[in-house]
């Protein structure tokens, strides 16, 4: 099961720097996860100062 960024991101980018397969990057306003690239291991959810990453 993948992971999604709510719109409770801040934008800080942890979430990217603890993906190990460069599933989640920079959109318009917040950051996106690309669900076929997640492998659903959890790292970003982790690492979410904000908590804003949940299972989708």
């Amino acid at each position: 099961m993948a992971f999604k960024i709510t719109d409770a991101c801040i934008s800080c980018g942890a979430c990217a720097d603890n993906c190990p397969v460069n599933a989640i990057s920079q959109a318009d306003t917040q950051y996106v996860i690309d669900a076929d690239t997640c492998i659903s291991c959890g790292a970003c959810q982790g690492g979410c100062p904000v908590e804003a990453i949940v299972e989708d």
